[in-house]
């Protein structure tokens, strides 16, 4: 039963993703759900770049650092980039770039409830669909993909634990870690590439023939080459490799080539990017706290100036 209610749940999230954003042009923010138990490894590295291999700025702001218990506080994610950028979809057409952007929170933090929201927040979230990673892990917060002209900068409305009910939530520092996203990957989670990558040559001989199909995509014929397997020589004739519509072929019939060769150009223009900030829970009774210690060394301090000016005057009318 419950592997059904994900299999549901799943479905519905795709749903409003194919609602929300052209299939053609996804920031695939879901792969990592499905592929990957926890978004970031041992080592640190958000599993976003696994596939979008190449690095591009991320930003975060937390607004503010230091928060209250059971307060609503505000993760700025900024994915930037210039202008009237185009990427390539699926199908090969240019598309407009877009973006996504994950938030680990520490544990106990969560995405605000709606009714938690102010008016301000509300206005910077609209449009913006929140999923959280996965049912027993709601302190990972996904959004993506969106239209990257409209959101280089992701608002998340995040809830703070409360220590007072709850006896594994302690006051203190935590650590948040960030990825942010702009276009398609270029490796699937499969390990096979997408079409928006650079492609090379897969074996080495001359291009006798390069053949356009209807849905844009080549296919280029080698002549007879050579290759080592296991120690013995093989003589495959012809060889066919094909690829998808997107790249542009750099090369043309007549060219010989090596097995590495590139052949198409890079049209990615996206990039992933991660850091890690911190946020601070404070305790309002030891911010009080503190207040009034400093109150009262101050208030000491006054208290000492203002007898020792009266010990000298006792002191100057005495003669001494």
């Amino acid at each position: 039963m419950r592997s059904l209610i994900k299999i549901l749940s799943f479905s519905i999230a795709l749903a409003l993703s194919l609602l929300i954003a052209p299939s053609s042009s996804w920031a695939y923010p879901f792969w990592a759900q499905q592929n990957y138990e926890n978004p970031r490894e041992a080592t640190g590295k958000i599993v976003c770049a696994n596939c979008h291999l190449a690095q591009m700025k991320t930003q975060v702001e937390l607004e503010p650092s230091s928060v209250a218990a059971d307060s609503v506080f505000k993760a700025i994610v900024k994915v930037p980039y210039k202008k009237d950028i185009q990427e390539v979809g699926a199908d090969g057409s240019k598309v407009p770039l877009q973006v996504g952007a994950v938030v680990m929170l520490p544990d106990g933090f969560k995405l605000a409830p709606q009714d938690r929201w102010t008016e301000e927040i509300k206005e910077e979230t609209q449009g913006v669909y929140f999923t959280q990673y996965s049912e027993d892990k709601e302190n990972i917060i996904l959004v993506g993909p969106l239209p990257g002209d409209q959101n280089k900068e992701i608002v998340f409305p995040i809830l703070s634990p409360d220590p007072r009910t709850d006896s594994n939530i302690h006051f203190g520092k935590y650590s948040v870690h960030v990825g942010g996203n702009r276009g398609r990957g270029q490796v699937y989670p499969t390990g096979d590439k997408s079409n928006n990558t650079a492609y090379t040559s897969t074996s080495s001989g001359k291009i006798i023939a390069i053949d356009k199909l209807d849905d844009g995509s080549n296919i280029l014929t080698l002549d007879a080459v050579e290759r080592i397997e296991q120690g013995k020589s093989i003589i495959e004739s012809p060889i066919k490799q094909t690829i998808p519509a997107g790249p542009e072929l750099i090369v043309q019939v007549g060219d010989t080539i090596e097995n590495g060769t590139v052949l198409t150009s890079d049209p990615n223009v996206g990039g992933f990017g991660q850091l890690d900030t911190e946020v601070v829970l404070q305790s309002r009774a030891r911010v009080i706290g503190l207040i009034l210690f400093f109150a009262g060394v101050t208030l000491a301090q006054i208290m000492l100036v203002l007898k020792k000016k009266q010990v000298e005057k006792v002191q100057a009318a005495e003669g001494v």
